[in-house]
């Protein structure tokens, strides 16, 4: 795993030269492998779980605009109510 790096750096570029020549569908695939190498990483591990923290508290700001009711109750990852306090 010492090359990791490198292989994500050649895969943002194989993203930008596609962009470049017009190849939607192989920016598409190379930024995808470099995003799956990046969590591979160690510093990449946390993302999954901050994105889904990020689209929790976006969607339980939304959710009293979208409906005119109560806001949703806090759900932890594991979908069990957080404790109150």
């Amino acid at each position: 795993m010492q090359s990791v790096g490198a292989l994500i750096l050649f895969a943002i570029l194989g993203a930008v030269i596609c962009t470049k020549a017009r190849v939607a569908g192989g920016a598409i695939v190379f930024s995808l492998i470099a995003l799956v190498l990046f969590v591979s990483t160690p510093a990449g591990r946390a993302l999954p779980e901050a994105v889904s923290g990020f689209v929790s508290v976006v969607d339980g700001a939304a959710t009293p605009a979208l409906t005119d009711g109560e806001p949703a109750p806090a759900t932890a990852v594991d979908g069990k109510p957080e404790p109150v306090g």
